[in-house]
């Protein structure tokens, strides 16, 4: 959780980035916990999105915008001086 929130500072600080998304497989429980307690937002429901080993797999689309990232004060002055 610390690593993706790390990640995400950077995205939509430094990196300037406007959107994030993530699709994850229903089963992958522990992934769904992480990316749910940091705020993402369910878009969807993408039957047969990727084909892994073979097998085409169902993923919930996720997604997390600029507006909704509460950025720390570090990273915010870091943007203001880009």
């Amino acid at each position: 959780t610390e690593g993706i929130r790390a990640v995400l500072d950077f995205a939509f600080g430094p990196a300037q980035l406007h959107r994030i998304q993530a699709a994850i497989m229903p089963r992958n429980v522990r992934s769904l916990r992480v990316i749910e307690k940091l705020g993402f937002r369910r878009e969807g429901y993408a039957e047969r999105y990727l084909q892994i080993a073979g097998k085409w797999e169902d993923h919930i689309l996720f997604a997390r915008t600029r507006e909704e990232h509460p950025m720390s004060e570090h990273v915010r002055h870091e943007d203001a001086l880009a």
